[in-house]
């Protein structure tokens, strides 16, 4: 392969000038003997019987090896040569994501490790760095543990119910950076639309040793409308940016679905680094039972998106892919999706901000409770609200989904605590955003009144939900809606954030193929269905959105609106007509 996969820059809201793409061609290596370490296979000169693509896992086509047994220990390898436009700055070496837990080594010595399979990572690597070729390998170890944040990757080495195939090792873009000696570690950016502001946190990697000056340079689809300089003493120091613009009648820009407004901001130090980030004015909160975007009355209208490839299991095969899902999940009327049980590839949120949809980001399950799994979660939500944080798409965090690895948490205290700890951590961490603490049932503090109800027909489903008072106090789906003891505060917005799931009936249909209740024959009967399930919803005066089952089918799981390679199942504008109410806002 003489293409480099995947070659765009993987973090559009950071961006440094001077950087190179380290995905394609790399050794690789099984280690279901677990002697790599007392081998030393991490020295230099010592080669692997295996190539692979990255960053697609070994489990995938895409790889170049598609084999999916069980293989817990993984080795990876190429050499690095550093180009002279890097040569007396600081290196930077990144990876987007490697599941689940890695060391790196450049030239045999260990440069620094990482847990976490979804999480992105860095390390300085100037002072390893040798001149001419550098030897550098990476040993992954990813058990089928499940006090590990797993998401939808199954631990039984066989595809079930709706967990699939697994993803080891490096499956997002691997690069290298140029930065200067002081440099950023990252920039956020919080709007105020009531203030007129935008607050930006500088974060740099060490406290400067004397002052050091920045200048922000913020742009409006090219035109710049603020410049402003400030001195930096501090490792971390907010400088406020007055947004509000005379030649806008409005004052500034707000971003919407409708209108997804984006301002770029350009940071340089003087210690010579250099970055590129955006962001977008708006709002987000929950207010007397209703979720207001930027101060007014929002309906959503979601999509639950697993964000699976065939080829590529959990690793976008392209730009232009992730791309094309957006649109689809807009063509088909819907405003925004809820990423299931997945950290997304960073560049899925880059292209709702600049298409205009939103978007909840969940944090995927662990499937045991322990003190392990409860750091494990917290950990990954913290590296995806620090990661993500600038995208005005994201609107509200999901850190728990259906009791899934607090499976007694109707009763036990302790799991009590650890939901309503990832929700005061999600707004400790960000403050703007919604926390469904643990979306579908048994609720503890949560800002949404989230249940999932598959009834199959929309008669069933309206008289689940003709009271809200009722749908408070009794079972949905087996479980309670609140967990014992938890009373809601009443400030709560009610969403249906899953239902549906219709799949249709096909000659052929693989073994083990599988959609909510039985399987419609046709398209006539799958509108009939989900006509019946739409009025239902709309008819409930408390609700102030859905999430429908699914965008795209999954291996076995087949109740998707499009193929697994992106074909849709049912005339798209015909669908989008019975989804898409004029009345609602942010249409």
């Amino acid at each position: 392969m003489n293409a480099i996969p995947r070659p765009e820059h993987p973090r559009p809201d950071f961006i440094r000038p001077d950087w190179i793409n380290l995905n394609g061609e790399w050794e690789f290596a099984f280690d279901d003997a677990g002697v790599g370490i007392a081998e030393q296979w991490s020295r230099p000169g010592m080669h692997f019987d295996r190539k692979i693509i990255v960053p697609f896992c070994f489990q995938c086509e895409a790889s170049g090896i598609g084999d999916t047994s069980k293989h817990e220990v993984v080795w990876y390898r190429r050499a690095l040569t550093i180009p002279d436009c890097m040569a007396g700055r600081r290196l930077l070496l990144r990876f987007g994501a490697v599941d689940y837990s890695c060391d790196v080594f450049l030239n045999g010595r260990h440069v620094g490790g990482h847990k976490g399979g979804y999480t992105p990572f860095g390390m300085d690597i100037t002072d390893y760095v040798i001149d001419g070729e550098n030897d550098l390998c990476v040993r992954v170890s990813d058990p089928y543990d499940c006090t590990q944040p797993r998401g939808k990757q199954n631990w039984f080495e066989k595809w079930f119910a709706c967990w699939y195939t697994p993803v080891t090792g490096i499956w997002q873009t691997v690069y290298l950076e140029a930065a200067g000696p002081v440099y950023l570690l990252n920039a956020h950016i919080t709007p105020d639309l009531d203030q007129g502001t935008a607050s930006l946190r500088l974060t740099l990697n060490e406290a400067p040793k004397t002052p050091m000056e920045a200048e922000i340079t913020v742009t409006f689809e090219g035109r710049p409308c603020r410049k402003l300089a400030a001195t930096l003493t501090q490792r971390s120091q907010r400088i406020v940016i007055d947004m509000v613009d005379g030649e806008n009648i409005g004052g500034f820009h707000t971003w919407s679905p409708e209108s997804p407004a984006l301002y770029d901001v350009d940071i340089s130090l003087s210690s010579g680094d250099r970055v590129r980030t955006y962001f977008g004015m708006r709002s987000i909160e929950v207010k007397d039972g209703w979720v207001l975007l930027n101060k007014r009355p929002l309906y959503q209208r979601l999509v639950l998106d697993q964000g699976y490839w065939p080829d590529t299991l959990l690793t976008p095969p392209s730009d232009e892919a992730i791309k094309a899902d957006i649109e689809w999940t807009k063509r088909f009327g819907y405003n925004g999706a809820r990423k299931h049980q997945k950290l997304e590839d960073p560049r899925y949120y880059y292209w709702a901000d600049k298409l205009g949809l939103l978007v909840w980001g969940e944090v995927p399950s662990t499937y045991e409770f322990t003190q392990q799994s409860v750091q494990n979660l917290e950990r990954t939500l913290a590296g995806f609200i620090e990661r993500d944080f600038n995208h005005p798409s994201i609107i509200t965090w999901v850190p728990l989904n259906e009791s899934w690895g607090v499976d007694r948490i109707y009763r036990d205290r302790r799991m009590q605590a650890a939901a309503q700890m990832l929700y005061w951590q999600a707004k400790a961490m960000d403050g703007t955003r919604l926390v469904s603490a643990n979306d579908g049932w048994e609720l503890t503090r949560t800002d949404i009144f989230s249940l999932h109800d598959y009834a199959a027909e929309g008669d069933i489903l309206a008289r689940h939900f003709t009271d809200r008072g009722r749908v408070e106090r009794i079972a949905c789906d087996h479980h309670m809606a609140w967990a014992e003891g938890v009373k809601p505060t009443g400030q709560e917005a009610f969403i249906l954030t899953e239902y549906g799931g219709i799949a249709f009936e096909a000659e052929g249909d693989a073994e083990g193929s599988w959609g909510y209740h039985d399987k419609v024959k046709g398209e006539e009967a799958f509108f009939a269905r989900y006509a019946g399930q739409q009025a239902a919803i709309r008819a409930i005066p408390y609700c102030q959105g859905y999430c429908y089952t699914q965008l795209t089918d999954v291996q076995q799981e087949i109740n998707g609106l499009l193929t697994p390679d992106r074909r849709p199942k049912v005339d798209v504008e015909r669908f989008a007509a019975l989804t898409v109410n004029p009345e609602e806002r942010y249409c």
